[in-house]
């Protein structure tokens, strides 16, 4: 008996252990449940039209369940054809059986798909947008796909799991601008769609190692991870609105750089960003920005044509509140030596906060003071600056060239136009001596103290053609206490002291006095007129040198005593300039008038010990750019000149007569006898004098003369004048 029960029982798992292989391998076939579940499926869904060959019956031992299996089956979902491989339908046995199926799962494995059999399938899709980006922006690729289709008791959607792959996608991103060569693993359920291993082109880009996630479930976002290889040059004019928005992107040629990126977006319900956040980090391998119109800024000796940075790590990172980017590594300035630098911009609303370290070799002129940084010295230049809507402040200006430095904090600016600032420190030093030491206060007044200040280009400065200026709004009481002032030549100003007044950057008022030594000193004064406010200001200086050295109308002279006084209404200028006892050496003007006039011992004397003068006056008038002459007198003992005429930006243009000392000594003589003097009675007396003109652009001035016989009423006037004066 026990024998029978145990064959009995051997034969029963014989029998299970072959059902169980059969059903996992072979199955069993039947078309008994094909219309139970294509009735079930059309119940579900009427859109959808099904036909199945022949069914299999299997079991899937991993999930311990019993699946219907079918391959190749037709299925139409409102007319269009889907091309599913193979279906597996997992259901409960006995409700098969019964004839009301309960589907717990469905398994479909689709055909690679074309891309034009995407775009057939896609105008089912939700929401419209993604059809039409199908449609009209996907233009090759395939797609393998496995779907998995998990259903609740009531045999509606429960879940889905989807996981396939994407080849040699091209798509359209952008106007002119493609992704190419794409590649991508996908999973996707209703919670998440999941993309691994992404790897594409488009242009001067290529994208590997990616990965990004759209979660759809309670907040929609979006979340992504990849690198990025970046070769950009001209050619690839297409992609140049994508930095638009980047300053001197019209000037970029060639960018190299290598990137780590992530990003994230918070999306609400219609699909709005509500917040995100990208970051990136890598390396700039080279970036140069060429300039069709070079960088020409007045400190700088030479002009910028190109600038470009290697070798240089970035990072950024940006959300919907603020931004932050830091750069550091190597730049170079006209394709020279490459310079260290390290930047940080932080972005916040309206606010932005800036610091910037770098070297620099270049020449840098400061004219103002003196100093000039020859090329290929290393400086170093840091700034820290903060704006805050419209107002700018440079919260500290580093400026340090071996023992040469610059140091200026909290200057503020309001849509370009000065504010204010606390201070600023100058020292410098030329062939070794130190020439400049001195600080400026700016509070209630600006103070101006210290050992040394080289105003050696300030003559230069004035005779310069003025720019428009930030500062031109200064409105403050001024104070200046310089022990030592440089002066062009090597008068030095010794204790110069000044108190004064600026109104809108010109100075209203000024009461200041300085010591050349040996009793040589230089005073300078202003007043306003409060009815009329015109301005009157007096210069006087035992030294004529150290003011007029750059001026290039009074080349060559040396020695004398100098008074200036003018009239300033607006900007015109009614002024007198008077010179008493000085020397005229090698001047190229005077030389060359009298070789003309065939003075030649005088032009000897001119180019070597110099011509003596009694006085020089001036009478001149300055509208905007025009200088009018209308009276130029210089009288001495071996010749007296008498000119007029004007000066604009582009020609001089001078007239007068010049007469020797002889035949100044002869009219002196006749003077009772004024006839005698305008016409002279004796024949064959020689010639009075000679008049001359002279006229052409700066440097370029031709001089012409005329020999004469009589001389103005006006120039006899002034000899006899300064004949009585001088007795």
């Amino acid at each position: 008996m026990k024998k029978i029960i145990y064959t009995f029982i051997l034969f029963v798992f014989f029998i299970l252990i072959s059902t169980i292989i059969m059903l996992a391998t072979l199955g069993i076939e039947t078309n008994r449940f094909n219309n139970i579940i294509i009735k079930k499926i059309s119940q579900s869904n009427n859109n959808i039209k099904v036909k199945f060959n022949t069914i299999k019956f299997k079991l899937d031992i991993k999930q311990l369940s019993l699946f219907l299996e079918t391959n190749n089956p037709y299925i139409d979902y409102r007319d269009i054809s889907i091309p599913i491989k193979n279906i597996k339908v997992y259901t409960d046995f006995i409700s098969l059986i019964k004839s009301d199926p309960k589907i717990k799962k469905i398994n479909l494995i689709f055909n690679k798909l074309d891309i034009e059999e995407l775009k057939r399938l896609s105008v089912t899709f939700k929401p419209s947008n993604l059809t039409s980006f199908v449609q009209n922006k996907i233009k090759q690729g395939k797609i393998e796909t496995k779907l998995e289709i998990y259903l609740d008791e009531n045999n509606l959607l429960d879940n889905f799991i989807a996981r396939g792959s994407v080849s040699n996608l091209n798509a359209e991103i952008i106007d002119n601008i493609n992704l190419e060569k794409t590649n991508f693993n996908f999973f996707a359920d209703k919670s998440d769609i999941l993309f691994k291993n992404i790897s594409s082109e488009t242009g001067p880009i290529k994208i590997n190692e990616g990965d990004l996630k759209l979660k759809l479930s309670s907040e929609i976002s979006l979340e992504a991870n990849f690198k990025t290889n970046l070769k950009y040059n001209n050619s690839y004019k297409n992609y140049r609105n994508l930095i638009e928005d980047f300053k001197f992107s019209e000037n970029l040629s060639i960018l190299e750089a290598e990137l780590n990126n992530s990003f994230f977006i918070n999306f609400d319900e219609t699909f709005k960003v509500k917040r995100y956040f990208y970051k990136n980090n890598g390396k700039i391998v080279k970036a140069n920005f060429n300039f069709k119109t070079p960088l020409d800024y007045e400190l700088f000796d030479e002009k910028i044509n190109q600038i470009s940075f290697v070798n240089s790590e970035i990072k950024n990172n940006f959300n919907s509140k603020k931004k932050t980017t830091n750069i550091s590594g190597n730049y170079l300035l006209n394709n020279n030596k490459p310079l260290s630098f390290n930047l940080e911009n932080i972005t916040e609303n309206d606010s932005l906060k800036l610091t910037l370290d770098a070297d620099y070799n270049k020449s840098l002129n400061l004219e103002v003071i003196n100093y000039k940084k020859k090329k290929d010295t290393i400086a170093n230049l840091l700034i820290n600056l903060e704006k805050q809507k419209d107002i700018l402040i440079i919260k500290n200006i580093s400026f340090r060239e071996k023992i040469n430095s610059i140091l200026a904090k909290d200057v503020k600016f309001k849509k370009g136009k000065f504010l204010s600032f606390k201070n600023i420190y100058i020292k410098t030093n030329k062939n070794g001596k130190k020439n400049n030491d001195f600080s400026v206060f700016y509070g209630k007044k600006i103070v101006i103290k210290g050992t040394n200040f080289d105003a050696s280009y300030l003559p230069k400065l004035f005779n310069k053609k003025k720019t428009k200026s930030s500062f031109l709004d200064i409105s403050k009481d001024l104070e200046i206490d310089v022990t030592n002032i440089i002066a062009p030549m090597s008068e030095n100003l010794k204790n110069f002291k000044l108190i004064g007044r600026i109104e809108k950057g010109k100075f209203t008022k000024i009461s200041s006095k300085g010591d050349f030594g040996s009793n040589n000193f230089l005073d300078i004064v202003m007043k306003k007129d409060v009815n009329s406010k015109k301005r009157y200001l007096e210069i006087y200086s035992d030294l004529t040198r150290p003011l007029l050295t750059e001026f290039s109308f009074f080349k060559g002279l040396t020695g004398g005593k100098l008074l200036y006084t003018s009239v300033i209404d607006g900007n015109n200028y009614n002024s007198k300039l008077k010179i008493e006892d000085f020397n005229l050496i090698n001047a190229p003007g005077m030389v060359k008038l009298l070789s003309l006039a065939d003075l030649s011992g005088l032009a000897d004397l001119a180019e070597g010990e110099g011509l003596s003068f009694d006085v020089l006056e001036i009478k001149m008038e300055k509208n905007k750019d025009i200088l009018t002459f209308s009276e130029i007198l210089a009288l001495g003992p071996s010749i007296s000149v008498l000119m007029e005429g004007y000066q604009s930006p582009t020609v001089t243009s001078l007239r007068g007569t010049l007469v020797p000392a002889k035949t100044i000594n002869k009219m002196i003589s006749k003077i009772p006898v004024l006839g005698d003097i305008i016409i002279p009675k004796e024949v064959g007396e020689g010639l009075f004098g000679i008049s001359f003109k002279m006229k052409g652009p700066k440097g370029k001035i031709k001089t012409t003369i005329n020999p004469i016989k009589t001389i103005t009423p006006r120039f006899i006037q002034k000899i006899i004048n300064r004949n009585k004066k001088s007795k």
